[in-house]
């Protein structure tokens, strides 16, 4: 039991040194995520389209 307690107070004292990220850090990291997100579906979807249309009249 004494390593679990020790290990629970080295934990909270380790929380207590991190820098956390401002509210702004967080939204603008929020933003760039979801952008890259947006731009590799839509270059995987027009990567899709045109090999299915490749395909699709080398097989037909």
């Amino acid at each position: 039991m004494e390593n679990v307690s020790s290990f629970l107070r080295e934990a909270r004292a380790e929380l207590k040194k991190v820098a956390w990220p401002t509210k702004q850090q967080v939204w603008y990291s929020t933003l760039v995520v979801l952008f890259v997100t947006f731009a590799v579906s839509a270059y995987l979807g027009l990567v899709d389209v045109v090999l299915t249309g490749i395909f699709s009249k080398i097989i037909h």
